[in-house]
């Protein structure tokens, strides 16, 4: 199974989209394990958003929509309702 999903750092008001096979280790590594990349300057990092895929390219299609303007506009409205 893969994960398409969103995080957002309440500190930076900033949002990273993304998709893995382990959304588990995937977390522990934006959080904690990564040393380098766009996460590692905006943590703390909370999970908001998940979607679950049998296939491979079906998570990265959903990724990649999510990663355009309309999706994007899709992922604030979600932090506005928090």
């Amino acid at each position: 199974m893969f994960t398409v999903y969103v995080l957002y750092s309440q500190n930076y008001n900033k949002i990273y989209i993304g998709f893995t096979s382990d959304i588990g280790q995937r977390m522990l590594s934006h959080n904690e394990l990564g040393k380098k990349g766009f996460t590692v300057k905006f943590r703390p990092w909370k999970l908001i958003y998940q979607e679950d895929y049998l296939l491979k390219a079906d998570a990265m299609k959903r990724e990649k929509e999510l990663k355009t303007e309309q999706g994007r506009n899709f992922v604030w409205s979600l932090i506005k309702a928090m």
